[in-house]
């Protein structure tokens, strides 16, 4: 049986690739997990909210841009931690409006649009779960 405290350690995610003019986005992190890794915009998803919901949110609050044709990509269960699992729902999404914007609240920030032949590195695990589940068409990772 597992512990109610070992549930509150599984967290829901959303992590979004952004397309524009063919190039995607990508900041580096900051703070304690992954800093100084690169990723898509994504974070946890919120009570109520849909998965398309929180893309849309976490895009814009992190990155400052608005996005549209947002479509599922792949599911992940990543535990790449003693005390932490993530269930990562990942999407492909385009570009709709706006300039990306560096928020000094937000843990992801020096956002640049990067083609998929000529990323920065490194790349934060999660967000090379969702480049590999792009390129090799893959959309389910069980407990990597």
């Amino acid at each position: 049986m597992v512990k109610k405290e070992d549930r509150q350690k599984i967290k829901a995610c959303v992590g979004v690739m952004v397309f524009k003019e063919g190039k995607v986005l990508m900041g580096k992190r900051k703070g304690s997990h992954g800093e100084g890794e690169y990723s898509f915009t994504g974070g946890h998803l919120e009570f109520g909210e849909s998965f398309f919901e929180c893309a849309k949110r976490e895009t814009k609050e992190e990155a400052g841009i608005e996005i549209k044709n947002v479509k599922f990509l792949s599911v992940a269960n990543i535990i790449k931690h003693e005390d932490r699992q993530d269930v990562l729902v990942n999407f492909i999404s385009d570009w709709s409006s706006g300039e990306t914007i560096n928020n000094e609240n937000e843990k992801i920030g020096e956002w640049n649009w990067y083609s998929l032949d000529n990323l920065p590195s490194p790349i934060f695990y999660p967000s090379q779960v969702l480049i590999n589940a792009y390129k090799e068409g893959l959309n389910f990772y069980d407990k990597e």
